[in-house]
């Protein structure tokens, strides 16, 4: 292709920058306009020259290497309610021990060298105290040859970002890189960042070892009206770098699942992680559905093999495919159900590790491009429900392909212009329906005895935020993301038949009440003479760091040596009483987002009495980020 003929493809021509530029913004008079003429012009020719000494990097389509998984762990995810010394016992049957990720029901599962995570993951995965088990899958960046130089940020006018930034520049909003880290020195990058961690090295120093994340950084969010280099779509946006792969530019799905829970813990409401088939992680969907609970959205590349590919559809994250100048799908898009948009992602210029700029192309900028949009429209109402601002996405955007959402373009082309408009003129909806919700199992009248498998189904308009299981009036476990799962421990209440209600809970806190199950509960007894010992409690979720959103669940865990059944439970949130219950476990869910909860910190207390009145606490203190 020639260069003509590119820029007949981006639809510019031949003409002088400065003619260029009052064309595509003709008729700019406001001060949000004046920063649009101004950061488009680095592009066409107002601004320094730019250039990149970087070589071509990336696999292009059909040239891959093998995908491993990381040695000596897998990733688990147990039924909510699961005792934690249960837990321990049954991962200790492998010579596994669990680490939480952050305040999420996700645990990393380190295992013995002798073990073969691939025969431990399947058995864990049938296990009935689980909700899944996988390997740690190695994912790749989604980033395929440079190529050659566009001559202009083609991409902002095609979506309407000069006519987005009369409404919004991005500012008050957050993204998240998920990545191979951000080069902090980058003129362009370095008063955007805000500190991140690094979960390939478990340690604070997020640079760049490899080159993506500062290229996918500065199609996000680069700074802006700075006479340097690029443009970004949101350019007042703030980044947080969280390096999640090696210098190779590979990651693994634990990486990335923590790496989204760390950030939605700290408040943060937009991510992009521009990886290869992320979709297929139980784990990833987990911690994009953790993202989502608390008010964020994730984005993801679609992949770049140029084929269909059966990636899982999801509704935890935003899938994203690459389109050109023609507003056609990219030869070397990848394509499927799962696409939920597309977005620019042909010759994108954005930052370059070590200070310089460049061309580059893949769903790995179309992502962050998308991204960048999503915190224009946070920006510009930041009262809307994540819920709205992912459904105006879709609604604004271009349908191409196909009418309505089609494998190769999902509901369309990401169009900032429209999106904004629409975020401006949206008022918060007010939803009043709750959601459906019923036990699946066990069976009514059934006979149980120790762990309990407990099913539910739920369903909602808009989206089931959580589900509490209450057995005998008491909440056993809250479990915030689908399919929910509960394992109860029935040696937490008397022999004979006990109630089993589940509530399901939707965003706006509409809740619904499940057409209560009895059971016949037939555990052996204990027997004790005296009973002098105190029980044993233990705060298990949250632990001591950030928490936010409104559905913080609290799970409190007890043991007696007279048995379970005979347990009190008291639980304290700044020596206020919030709950009470009966059993060897105790859930609340915790709403961080009313004016009446301060940020910062605040002491969780749990409090248990045996029958004997013999009584014990924890505590655990915990950071609310607003």
């Amino acid at each position: 292709m020639n260069t003509d003929k590119r820029q007949e493809q981006t639809g510019l021509s031949d003409r002088p920058a400065e003619m260029l530029t009052s064309t595509i913004l003709a008729g700019v008079a406001s001060s949000r306009r004046r920063f649009g003429v101004a950061i488009l012009a680095v592009f066409l020719g107002l601004a320094p020259a730019i250039s990149s000494a970087e070589p071509p990097e990336g696999r292009g389509p059909g040239v891959k290497k093998p995908l491993g998984w990381a040695k000596g762990r897998i990733l688990v995810m147990p039924r909510a309610g699961l005792p934690e010394k249960e837990l321990a016992k049954v991962l200790g049957e492998h010579g596994g021990k669990g680490r939480k990720i952050g305040q999420s029901n996700l645990y990393i599962v380190d295992l013995p060298g002798n073990a073969s995570e691939k025969a431990v993951a399947a058995r864990l995965a049938h296990h009935p105290a689980f909700k899944f088990a996988e390997i740690d899958q190695e994912v790749e960046p989604a980033l395929i040859p440079n190529d050659p130089y566009y001559g202009s940020a083609w991409h902002l006018p095609k979506i309407g970002t000069p006519s987005a930034w009369d409404s919004s520049l991005g500012s008050g909003v957050t993204i998240a890189i998920l990545d191979s880290g951000v080069d902090s020195s980058h003129p362009d990058l370095a008063m955007e960042l805000v500190p991140g961690w690094n979960f390939y090295d478990n340690n604070s120093n997020t640079s760049d070892v490899y080159g993506h994340g500062t290229k996918v950084a500065g199609a996000a969010a680069a700074a802006g009206n700075n006479a340097l280099g690029v443009a970004s779509v949101a350019a007042r946006s703030k980044i947080m770098p969280i390096r999640v792969s090696g210098s190779n530019g590979y990651a693994t799905w634990s990486a990335i699942s923590q790496g989204l829970i760390y950030a939605a813990d700290r408040g943060v409401r937009v991510a992009n992680a521009s990886f290869l088939g992320l979709t297929d992680s139980s784990s990833t969907r987990s911690a994009a559905q953790y993202m989502k609970n608390k008010g964020g959205l994730v984005i993801v590349s679609g992949g770049n093999t140029g084929v269909q590919q059966n990636y899982a559809a999801t509704t935890t994250m935003i899938p994203v495919s690459a389109t050109d100048g023609n507003d056609a799908r990219t030869s070397w898009s990848s394509y499927g159900n799962y696409i939920a948009l597309a977005a620019p992602g042909a010759g994108i210029w954005s930052t370059t590790k070590g200070g310089g700029y460049g061309a580059v192309s893949g769903t790995s900028f179309s992502s962050p491009v998308t991204a960048g949009v999503v915190a224009l429209m946070m920006a510009a109402k930041p009262t809307l429900s994540n819920i709205q601002i992912e459904s105006l996405l879709y609604s604004t955007a271009v349908d191409l392909g196909a009418p309505g959402r089609d494998p190769y373009y999902g509901y369309g082309r990401v169009n900032a212009a429209r999106a904004v408009q629409a975020v401006a003129g949206t008022a918060l909806v007010g939803d009043t329906q709750a959601p459906a919700v019923s036990i699946t199992s066990p069976a009514g009248g059934s006979s149980v005895t120790g762990l309990v498998g407990v099913n539910v189904a739920a369903s909602d308009n808009v989206g089931v935020a959580r589900v509490e299981l209450r057995v005998n009036n008491t909440t056993v476990a809250v479990d915030t993301s689908a399919p929910f799962a509960f394992t109860w421990d029935s040696r937490g209440v008397a022999n004979g038949m006990a109630s089993l209600v589940a509530y399901a809970f939707d965003a706006a806190g509409n809740s619904k009440a499940s057409t209560a199950i009895s059971v016949n509960v037939a555990n052996g007894t204990t027997t004790v003479t005296k009973d002098t010992t105190a029980p044993q409690v233990k705060i298990v979720n949250p632990v001591a760091g950030n928490v936010s959103g409104s559905n913080v669940a609290i799970s409190v865990n007890a043991s007696d040596d007279s048995g379970a059944a005979g347990i009190t439970h008291m639980l304290y949130i700044d020596s206020t009483l919030k709950a009470t219950g009966k059993g060897s476990t105790l859930g609340y869910s915790w709403n961080t987002r009313p004016s009446n909860v301060r940020a910062g910190t605040h002491t969780i207390r749990a409090v248990v009495r045996d029958t004997a009145g013999n009584t014990s606490s924890a505590s655990v203190n915990v950071t609310v980020i607003k």
